[in-house]
């Protein structure tokens, strides 16, 4: 990315009390070889990519003097406004409670090519957010010269009040009447030690509005003369509709129209429960051609099935025929998303236009979705997103918005649709279960001489609404789920991880940390698993089998603060046992010390210790936090959740069955210790997230003796 943004670059828009600051330009990175590609996809950060052909507006100077930021990210309960607003308030010269963050509808026009996830919000948005604010503040102070009848140079400018010639001007002064604005060359940035809230742990801007209940999220929304729909979806895997039989369905209390669609019947009434009670009433025939598995799907999702990819290739292959080769296979479930707030939308289509709020994490991808289902041009469709009740990859699909679309423009008024609880659990986009066969050599001086990694899962990426076909075909791998699936310690002379890609008849998507959660319990649980054969610390065995290039130094680096700040040990003391595990994600290295203890025959997590490099912490408090999260979250999944299939349906279909990690399962404390090895903030909501698993089972190992192979773990 360019260090400046060129004057070309901007478009700038007046208007009644605001004024704002329009567009970045598209920032695209290419690489011709396939495997380096796949490479980069696992550790770097991709610039921004939003829109950049029509007006953005990104900045608003309002009334009250405050600053208001269109985000082209979305707040789904990571902080990235808090953040924002902190990029902001330096580089603007205002007090962070004169910012205002609040998501971009797409009639702004900023739309982010990307979406918000891959944990990569405050690192993309850092360089251009920046830039763009200190240019705005150049033009505020033109206008301010002007108005002042002094130089330039004379201005100075604390908390929205551009100072000179003995005067001062608000903000919201300086843009009165002015039409036609003056956009100079973008102004260097202030050095780090220059900013007064960034890098500081500053207290999250929608913390009131949490606190307080403020209708924030998708599910508050509303719409003058709302009417509210359910729609009947087939409960069996790979159900096809036949036929129904609508019958007095429309004659039900409260109930508006029945409107039926290739696959789904959806009944608009008056109220949610009047739709609810109409939908029991609805008799739907399907054609359920195959009652699924578990089993057979185990077997799709098998090392040596499917589409095969070398991700990463280096010396020779291990032999199968090598007794002294060490092989053990690990696995993962179907894993749901669980977020709290079900996925719904209100829509209003109306006189060619259409309005739809939502929790979504692609507005530009629902503003085309929306366009197309309704026959609409892009500008005739407003997506206005909302705060999202938990996201983790689930609200980057989002066809209940043209759903809901489809069902107001059938009856002409506001319509709120939302899933069922048992919907939202059958319907999600699955976290795909994973299989994996684990390969190694130990050479005469006790280190890998070999080490491989095959690994097959369902789609992640590949099929998803964000991830073009074109890429797919280019890389011919699944760059979701390869994430953390590559070999980190490269000094061993042979090294190799190989993809097996197969479709499965449900669908599965993008969730929280990708394939990086099975693929590093996989790969770390192994190399513990080596470092004990080979009767050597665990610790020292990762250290002594990683590059000393710049990435291996900084994972070498979280490696040995977390062994110091956890003062691991690989011997049992007091009943308890320490599992160390490591990996990179996005470039982010991470390391985890779990302190474990089995009580009645169940995993007792004590303590965890997580050491995270994620380059410039804008908001340390929040990083930690984030980690926080991440490491719950990862508990959760690694000790306690799955989904099967029972009679060809998806199940559990309500919280409780589906097992989660309750307060009485977290740790006592984690720890997390922060370090800036690189000079730009790095992803942070899911590198943490990867460790988990493996620590925890690093040491059962230690306990019991037992090497556990299988999320979720299980000791019988």
């Amino acid at each position: 990315m360019a260090k400046k943004i060129s004057r070309r670059k901007f478009i700038v828009r007046g208007g009644l009390g605001t004024v704002g600051v329009l567009a970045i330009g598209t920032y695209v990175f290419r690489n011709p070889l396939r495997r380096a590609m796949l490479g980069m996809a696992e550790s770097l950060v991709p610039p921004y990519s939003g829109t950049g052909t029509e007006p953005n507006l990104w900045f608003e100077i309002t009334k009250e003097n405050k600053v208001r930021v269109h985000s082209p990210k979305v707040e789904m309960g990571q902080g990235t406004f808090t953040s924002i607003a902190q990029m902001v308030a330096d580089e603007f010269e205002v007090r962070m409670d004169q910012v205002e963050v609040v998501g971009a509808a797409t009639e702004t026009g900023i739309i982010d090519g990307m979406s918000t996830g891959g944990s990569l919000s405050v690192a993309q948005l850092w360089q251009p957010l920046r830039e763009m604010a200190a240019t705005m503040r150049e033009m505020l102070k033109i206008e301010a010269a002007k108005k002042l009848n002094t130089d330039l140079s004379n201005l100075t400018m604390k908390e929205g009040v551009i100072s000179g010639n003995g005067q001062s001007l608000h903000l919201s002064e300086v843009i009165k009447d002015v039409t036609k604005w003056e956009v100079p060359d973008t102004p260097d940035l202030k050095p780090l030690k220059d900013y007064k809230y960034i890098g500081k742990p500053i207290s999250r801007v929608d913390l009131d509005a949490k606190v307080y209940g403020d209708p924030i999220f998708g599910m508050d929304a509303a719409m003058p003369e709302m009417l509210h729909a359910v729609i009947v979806r087939p409960e069996h895997v790979g159900a096809v509709f036949k036929s129904a039989n609508i019958g007095d369905t429309e004659k039900k209390s409260g109930v508006v129209k029945v409107v039926q669609k290739d696959n789904w019947i959806g009944i608009v009434a008056n109220s949610y429960p009047e739709a609810l009670a109409a939908k029991f009433e609805l008799r739907v025939d399907w054609d359920i051609p195959k009652k699924w598995t578990e089993e057979e799907i185990r077997e799709i999702i098998t090392v040596g099935n499917g589409n095969e990819m070398m991700v990463q290739k280096e010396g020779s292959a291990l032999s199968d025929d090598d007794n002294e080769v060490v092989v053990l296979e690990f696995k993962s479930p179907i894993g749901a998303h669980a977020q709290i707030e079900p996925n719904g939308a209100v829509a209003h289509v109306a006189d060619g236009k259409a309005t739809v709020i939502l929790s979504t994490q692609v507005v530009g991808v629902t503003q085309k979705q929306v366009a197309e289902a309704l026959g609409f041009e892009l500008e005739n469709v407003n997506i206005i997103p909302t705060y999202l009740g938990g996201g983790f990859g689930r609200r980057l699909n989002t066809s209940h918005a043209v759903e809901a679309a489809l069902l107001s423009q059938e009856v002409g008024k506001p319509v709120k649709y939302f899933f069922t609880r048992k919907e939202e659990f059958q319907h999600d986009m699955f976290r795909p279960p994973t299989h994996h066969i684990m390969k190694g050599k130990l050479g005469g001086n006790g280190l890998l001489e070999g080490v491989e990694h095959h690994f097959a899962s369902g789609n992640v990426a590949i099929g998803s609404v964000i991830m073009p076909d074109m890429i797919h075909g280019v890389l011919n791998a699944d760059i979701g789920a390869i994430r953390g699936g590559s070999i980190q310690y490269r000094k061993v002379p042979n090294f190799r991880a190989v993809q097996w890609h197969n479709p499965l008849p449900f669908a599965t998507s993008w969730w929280r940390s990708l394939g990086l959660l099975a693929n590093t319990f996989a790969i770390e649980s192994f190399i513990d698993e080596m470092a004990i054969k080979a009767k050597k610390n665990p610790v020292q065995f990762r250290l002594d089998q990683i590059e000393d290039d710049e990435a291996g130094q900084r994972l070498k680096a979280v490696i040995k603060k977390a062994a110091d700040m956890s003062s691991y040990s690989d011997q049992l003391a007091n009943g308890r046992a320490m599992g160390f595990a490591a990996s990179t994600d996005a470039g982010a290295p991470c390391a985890h010390v779990a302190e474990v203890s089995v009580e009645n025959n169940e995993i007792k997590i004590h303590k965890v210790t997580c050491v995270l490099d994620c380059g410039i912490a804008v908001n340390p408090d929040q990083v930690k936090a984030q980690c926080e999260g991440s490491i719950i979250m990862g508990i959760s999944a690694s000790l306690h959740e799955k989904m099967t299939l029972k009679d060809g349906q998806l199940y559990p279909t309500i919280y409780g069955p589906y097992n989660m990690a309750l307060m009485k399962h977290a740790p006592r404390e984690i720890e997390v210790h922060l370090i800036q090895g690189a000079d730009v903030p790095l992803p942070v909501g899911e590198p943490p997230l990867g460790p988990i698993g493996a620590a925890v089972a690093n040491a059962i190992k230690r306990l019991t003796n037992k090497r556990l192979t299988e999320l979720p773990l299980r000791l019988s």
